[in-house]
């Protein structure tokens, strides 16, 4: 009676954990459909004749979204375990700043790695295309809608502009989500409000 409970618990376990690592492997085939189709859209308006050339640039892309996403993941389980410490909130503080200074510097390796890649398989302007498919085009709608309502706009301030949302573009190619992605735009922004309004 008791080898039969034994065998039964060691089905039970075999089975649970034989889902466990088919629902892993299902996000992780649905979350590399979602990146590799991401990176084809973009790949669709740099204009690559060569079919061999546009899959190494869909890899390069898709892999980018991989590794930042890990880096993210990454951080959000180094959160969670400083939050669920018997921590002072000042220790606590001082071990979140660490994470989110690995973070940084981890994001600025992929960054420069990532535009090294894009640089030996892109020219220049296709890589501004790439920038701006990552970032939804947001550069440009936002600088068009800013000489749209002022007119007046000197070049001086045009150019002013113009630097400081490709400035947000490059920050927010490594954002882990959408919204993250127009924060930082945002961010820029209100710089730019500033400027004009001084």
């Amino acid at each position: 009676m008791r080898f039969s409970y034994f065998l039964f618990l060691i089905l039970c376990s075999t089975i649970v954990f034989g889902q466990d690592s088919k629902t892993t492997e299902d996000k992780d085939a649905a979350y590399t459909k979602t990146i590799t189709t991401r990176a084809e859209k973009i790949v669709t308006t740099l204009s690559i004749s060569d079919s061999f050339k546009a899959k190494q640039v869909i890899a390069t892309i898709a892999n980018q979204y991989r590794d930042l996403n890990t880096v993210y993941d990454e951080r959000d389980n180094e959160l969670k375990k400083i939050k669920e410490q018997s921590l002072s909130k000042e220790e606590k503080d001082s071990a979140t700043k660490k994470v989110e200074a690995t973070v940084t510097n981890k994001v600025s390796v992929l960054h420069n790695a990532f535009l090294k890649k894009l640089s030996l398989q892109l020219n220049p302007d296709q890589v501004i295309k790439v920038k701006d498919g990552l970032t939804y085009n947001v550069l440009h709608v936002t600088y068009d809608a800013y000489v749209d309502m002022i007119p007046s706009l000197t070049k001086e301030q045009k150019d002013q502009i113009m630097a400081w949302l490709v400035e947000a573009r490059e920050y927010a190619m490594d954002g882990e989500a959408s919204d993250k992605k127009h924060w930082r735009f945002g961010k820029h922004q209100g710089r730019i409000n500033n400027y004009l309004s001084a």
